[in-house]
């Protein structure tokens, strides 16, 4: 009788808490094995990890085939990121063929990037199902979370390959994909920087920085494959809103530059990850501001 009334009043007050736009959920704990824990986490990050790799390989993989091809005579000429030096006329317009080797490289560097900040937030997803359900399913929905997550920087993928498109009919990129405009370049930190500051960033790093909170505070875990890939893309729109900025910075100094590619990717793990994220955001944005009038004023005067 005592626990039937317990639950009545949890929830009532998860309902109040709703008409108040409160995000809440009852989330009923089972007991659960540690040891099928422990082996949820593993396969988890395991496959997160072999992921990360596959994606790493392509990129590096891609990085060499233009070193190579940066040695030759490239006058009237632009390299096409396929890996198998493939290039065409400067002045040809771009086909289907090398739309989708940019829009691949723009897609794998994006999960590439993404992923090692996204380990904690899927390995929550995977936990808080188990506990939900051990006799579930909770790596099924979890893939299916992740594969959310995943397109929505694909389609983040799709519009910073359209921009690439822009910048390179404009004569804006060199043949290791960096802007060749100092002042495009200057814009684009000052840009980024700037955005580090503003209330939506703010509230975007807080969404990715707290895993559990996110889950119960948009209705816990779904074991349906639906609910799954929904909540996974929310997910993702809240890291695209957070990161979005950082982004553009890869047509500042190379979408190939494999060094500026991991600078980026190790702060979006320390603003996400660390305890620290927003002051990091902030002092970045700063250093980022800082680099881009310098730039704009090398390049004005």
């Amino acid at each position: 009788m005592s626990t039937a009334s317990e639950d009545h009043t949890a929830a009532r007050i998860a309902q109040k808490l709703r008409d108040a736009e409160f995000g809440c959920e009852i989330l009923n704990v089972t007991p659960t094995d540690p040891a099928l824990l422990r082996r949820d986490r593993t396969i988890v990050a395991l496959a997160l990890t072999l992921l990360t790799a596959l994606v790493w390989s392509y990129l590096l993989w891609l990085s060499a085939d233009m070193v190579n091809m940066g040695g030759m005579d490239m006058t009237g000429f632009r390299m096409i990121p396929s890996g198998i030096e493939l290039m065409v006329p400067a002045d040809e317009p771009w086909r289907p063929m090398e739309f989708a080797f940019v829009f691949t490289m723009w897609t794998v560097m994006m999960v590439g990037m993404m992923t090692p900040s996204a380990v904690q937030m899927i390995l929550m997803y995977a936990r808080v199902g188990r506990h939900a359900g051990p006799q579930g399913t909770p790596l099924a929905a979890t893939v299916w979370f992740a594969a959310g997550y995943f397109v929505v920087w694909a389609a983040f993928a799709l519009l910073a390959t359209l921009v690439h498109w822009a910048f390179e009919r404009s004569a804006l990129l060199d043949f290791a994909m960096a802007s060749t405009s100092t002042v495009v370049g200057g814009l684009l930190f000052v840009a980024a920087g700037s955005y580090q500051w503003t209330r939506v960033k703010d509230l975007c790093l807080t969404q990715c920085h707290k895993p559990f909170a996110f889950v119960m505070g948009h209705g816990g875990f779904r074991s349906d494959a639906p609910g799954s890939l929904m909540l996974g893309l929310r997910h993702g729109s809240y890291c695209v809103g957070c990161c979005w900025a950082l982004m553009t910075l890869l047509l500042a100094g190379g979408a190939m530059n494999l060094l500026w590619i991991g600078l980026l990717a190790l702060l979006i793990v320390l603003e996400k990850v660390t305890p620290f994220g927003r002051p990091i955001a902030h002092f970045v944005g700063i250093i980022l501001v800082a680099a881009g009038a310098w730039l704009l004023a090398t390049g004005m005067f």
